[in-house]
C-alpha cells in the first residue's frame, strides 16, 4: 500500500445497519525542518515529495533565492536537516503573508510585493484540460482526503503533487520544478482547493503567472495578484470559469 494511504478501523452506519469494516484514509506526518542547525517550523504533510517540499517551502518563503544556496538536503525521521550558503538566512527572512487553513494573518507590506514578469498567455480549453487531469487522481477517489496541485505548461503536465494541505501541495510542485531547472514564467498551476493570499503570493514569488483552481478565491488573494501581475481564475468547472485578476493572460481560443 502506498505511504500516502493507511487502512484504519472504522464502524460503518448505512441507516440502521452498524458493521465492523475498514477503510482507507490519508496518511498524516510531521516533518520538522532545521535550518543550519536551528529550528525552522514543523508542518503536517503527506510523507511524499518530502525533499521537493523543503526546496519549496524555503524557496516561495523567501529563505532561499535559489536552489543553488542549499548545500545540503537530509530527510531522516521526519527530520529534515538543511544546510544553506548563509547562515543568518533563517534569522533575516521575514514572512509577508500568513493565510493558511488555520485563518492566521500578518500584516502585507506592499512594497516587498514580488512583481511577475512574464508575457504569458494561456487558452481556456488549456485551463479546463488541466483541470480536468487533476481530478483523475486515485488518492483523492481513495481517500477524498487530499488537495492536489498541478504544474503545467503549453505542451502539457509537468509536475502534479498530492498533499493534505493545498499550499504544501504548491510548495511540492515549485520544488519539483526548482530541481528540475524549469522556466517558471511560462508555466501555470491548476488546483482543487481555495486560492488563499498565501497560494497568491507563492505563485509570484516563484514568478508563476497563473493560477486556476476548481474552487473559490478569496479577497486579498484577488489584491496580491492584481498588483504583482498574476491571473487568478476560480469556479473552472464544465465549461465556466472565474477571471478574478489580469484577464488579458486568458486567451478565448
Amino acid at each position: 500500500m502506498s505511504v500516502m494511504i493507511k487502512e484504519l478501523n472504522c464502524i460503518k452506519r448505512n441507516g440502521k445497519r452498524i458493521s465492523e469494516s475498514k477503510d482507507k484514509v490519508v496518511a498524516e506526518t510531521p516533518l520538522a525542518i532545521f535550518i543550519n542547525g536551528r529550528h525552522f517550523v514543523t508542518t503536517m504533510l503527506s510523507p511524499e515529495m518530502e525533499k521537493e517540499f523543503v526546496i519549496g517551502h524555503l524557496f516561495a518563503e523567501t529563505i532561499i533565492k535559489d536552489i543553488e544556496e542549499i548545500e545540503s538536503l537530509q530527510i531522516e525521521e521526519n527530520i529534515a536537516n538543511v544546510l544553506t550558503i548563509n547562515p543568518q538566512s533563517v534569522l533575516v527572512a521575514k514572512k509577508t503573508v500568513v493565510s493558511g487553513c488555520g485563518g492566521g494573518t500578518s500584516f502585507l507590506e506592499e512594497s516587498k510585493l514580488p512583481r511577475i514578469s512574464s508575457d504569458l498567455t494561456i487558452k481556456t480549453d488549456d485551463i479546463f484540460d488541466a483541470v480536468k487531469s487533476i481530478l483523475n487522481s486515485d488518492l483523492h477517489k481513495l481517500t477524498g482526503g487530499v488537495h492536489v496541485v498541478g504544474l503545467f505548461n503549453k505542451t502539457g503536465r509537468i509536475c502534479i503533487a498530492e498533499d493534505i494541505g493545498r499550499h504544501n501541495a504548491l510548495d511540492k510542485v515549485i520544488g519539483y520544478g526548482l530541481t528540475r531547472n524549469i522556466e517558471f514564467s511560462v508555466t501555470f498551476v491548476v488546483c482543487t482547493g481555495r486560492i488563499s493570499s498565501e497560494m497568491a503570493l507563492k505563485c509570484s514569488v516563484a514568478n508563476i503567472p497563473v493560477i486556476a483552481s476548481r474552487g473559490a478565491t478569496t479577497s486579498l488573494a484577488i489584491e496580491i495578484a492584481a498588483k504583482a501581475g498574476l491571473c487568478v481564475i476560480g469556479f473552472v468547472r464544465d465549461e465556466r470559469m472565474n477571471v478574478y485578476a489580469n484577464s488579458v493572460r486568458i486567451v478565448n481560443h
